[in-house]
């Protein structure tokens, strides 16, 4: 099999073996929300907190998993990661407390990890020229994932009941995931009869290869500028996950209608991160990013004086647009400045402002504020819309460091 054939494979098993994490986690929370507070009698605050187990759990293991695809090469983290998604489900489906529902997600959050990375590192390293298309592509399908299941999870819980509908889920994701994860190992463990492509492209993977350091990346302004905007606009954007139904719902909208607003949010959350991803290429990275996520605080400000579904689920949209662009964008310019030899272990450190930060002052604070403040969404959006334009300022000093 040529070098052609097996990087598109490579892409399109990435691509897939992602889906499910991204149906859990974006899709699950929003559509479960209402369902589980009767459940388990608690609050939006209460429920928001999968999110934070979700991202402590992404803080904790992406670092080691970028050290441990080093070593084992990305087929077996990526299967690791696809056995742990689909297990897992068997938690929720028999959930009998919340501290149940925490390790589900905590454990949906450590899959995640074995994937995302690990599937970013083989398409880069397939594609040297062409990081922000592949990498778009990927994360496209981490985000659209949950605009479609969310509908579908949706009409399951009502067509087949909760136990049935996470066993039939546990099913196909373990079956998918690891079917997908066998055509996802990097080019350099491949056996290949031809060599790359042209000249240019072994140009590009060489100077890809001339990494910093771990140690050399921290010690940079632009590793801490680009870990505060995944803390803050991973805040935002993470947030609506669980607000956009609890926001619909304060609307007067039915479950079936306030799902819309999530559709909505998550439709531009995978759709933006292939075409944000391929424009980055093209005009750069900051720029990218600076445009989409000041959109995005800009919706976030206008969207608690909003009632009527299209204007809400255009303005989630907006967000959604923003969060994807987040992931499509951040990865190749985290190897546009550090290089690609140790970006793994590199852009784990990074995650860990996503994991420790955005989940606290992301889902976790908007539910325990809009249960103080009895569902008072202006308070709520108004600071998670500052979040967005700081991010939008910070992004702009993230350049490649000098070099000596």
């Amino acid at each position: 099999m040529g070098r052609k054939q097996r990087g598109l494979l490579a892409v399109i098993g990435s691509s897939i073996a992602i889906f499910w994490p991204g149906a859990l986690i974006f899709g699950l929370p929003g559509v479960m929300g209402p369902y589980w507070q009767e459940m388990f009698l608690v609050g939006r605050g209460a429920i928001g907190n999968t999110l934070f187990f979700v991202l402590a759990a992404v803080g904790i293991f992406m670092f080691f998993v970028g050290h441990w695809q080093e070593r084992f090469g990305t087929r077996k983290m990526i299967t690791v990661g696809a056995i742990i998604c689909g297990l897992n489900v068997l938690i929720i489906a028999y959930a009998s407390s919340l501290h149940m529902l925490y390790l589900w997600a905590f454990l949906t959050g450590t899959a995640s990890c074995f994937i995302y990375i690990p599937a970013l590192t083989t398409v880069q390293r397939w594609y040297p020229k062409r990081r922000g298309l592949v990498s778009g592509i990927v994360n496209m399908m981490f985000g659209l994932s949950a605009a479609i299941m969310s509908p579908l999870f949706s009409y399951m819980l009502k067509s087949m009941g909760y136990v049935s509908m996470n066993l039939m889920v546990m099913i196909i994701a373990l079956m998918v995931g690891v079917i997908a994860a066998q055509f996802t190992e990097t080019p350099e463990r491949v056996a290949l009869s031809l060599e790359l492509e042209s000249d240019a492209q072994q140009k590009t993977a060489a100077k890809l290869g001339e990494s910093l350091t771990v140690g050399e990346s921290v010690r940079t302004k632009s590793f801490w500028f680009l870990w505060l905007t995944w803390a803050l606009q991973g805040a935002a954007g993470i947030a609506m996950v669980t607000l956009s139904m609890a926001f619909g719902i304060s609307r007067g909208f039915t479950i079936e209608s306030a799902v819309l607003i999530l559709t909505a949010f998550n439709v531009t959350n995978g759709v933006s991160r292939i075409l944000m991803g391929y424009l980055s290429d093209i005009v750069g990275r900051n720029l990218t990013m600076s445009v989409t996520f000041f959109a995005a605080g800009c919706a976030y400000f206008v969207l608690p004086h909003i009632s009527t579904l299209v204007a809400s689920a255009v303005l989630a949209a907006i967000i959604g647009f923003a969060f994807g662009t987040l992931f499509a964008v951040s990865a190749p310019l985290a190897t546009d400045c550090f290089g690609l030899k140790h970006f793994g272990a590199i852009f784990g450190l990074v995650f860990t402002g996503y994991g420790f930060v955005s989940g606290v002052i992301g889902p976790s604070l908007s539910g325990y504020l809009l249960d103080v403040t009895k569902g008072n969404f202006i308070v709520v959006f108004t600071y998670l819309g500052i979040f967005s334009l700081l991010s939008g300022i910070f992004i702009q000093f993230v350049v490649p460091p000098h070099r000596k």
